[in-house]
């Protein structure tokens, strides 16, 4: 082990053996990671939790007792922090969460294994709701392939699902938040989000690796049908 440029330890992974280089180069980030290190402290599935909490204590959207819903909510860090501030773990909010992976139960949160593409998942996940949402929060991500192209293709196509979702099934000034990632088809849905709701804010949490190209966008106060889209806000921090 050796000290990095902030003076924390920094674990080198060997090489050797049947590890895939970028298997060791995962491995090396997540060691080294003090978001990751930080939520095994405090108790958290996975850093994503403070991306949410950042992007909660910004703009207040995850209010108590609201109905809630996680979309690709595996291993559970966004079902943790929104189950919490809406306090469904006391019976009083709704958390309703699917993956394509089995997530470990999570208090107060209604999971069910479900892939979002799967032509009766919406279906199901509706059941599960028993009515409209407030907030439909998405944080959904393809398997990477490598070819960056095609990466932000389907990136950008299960953002716009998730958006198509929050417009069928949000309550009136209902509020979606989106992972997705700077590319091609970007701006087109930056300027789907201003035409549905009142106001669209970008954000990068400190908790996203510096060498991601990921954002969160942020949809606040769905529009009534019909309502132009003049006058919308957007913040890019």
């Amino acid at each position: 082990m050796a000290k990095d440029t902030t003076g924390r330890l920094h674990v080198t992974v060997k090489s050797g053996g049947k590890r895939k280089l970028s298997s060791k180069l995962w491995l090396e980030r997540q060691l080294n990671d003090p978001y990751v290190a930080q939520a095994k402290r405090d108790g958290y599935r996975s850093r994503a939790a403070y991306k949410l909490i950042e992007i909660d204590d910004k703009y207040h959207f995850l209010k108590h007792g609201i109905a809630v819903v996680d979309l690709g909510a595996a291993p559970g860090g966004w079902s943790q922090i929104a189950a919490k501030r809406v306090g469904a773990v006391n019976g009083k909010g709704k958390v309703v969460a699917i993956d394509l992976l089995e997530m470990p139960e999570v208090p107060g949160v209604n999971f069910a294994q479900l892939d979002f593409l799967a032509e009766d998942a919406p279906h199901k996940l509706i059941a599960m709701m028993g009515g409209r949402a407030d907030v439909v929060m998405s944080d959904m991500a393809p398997n990477m392939s490598g070819i960056a192209s095609a990466d932000q293709a389907r990136a950008i196509a299960l953002a716009e699902l998730a958006l198509e979702f929050a417009l069928k099934h949000l309550k009136p000034h209902g509020n979606f938040l989106v992972k997705t990632f700077h590319g091609v088809g970007y701006d087109a849905l930056v300027e789907a989000l201003r035409h549905s709701f009142l106001k669209v804010y970008t954000r990068k949490p400190e908790a996203s690796r510096s060498r991601s190209s990921e954002v969160y966008l942020l949809g606040k106060g769905l529009r009534k049908r019909g309502v132009s889209a003049t006058g919308a806000e957007k913040e890019i921090v």
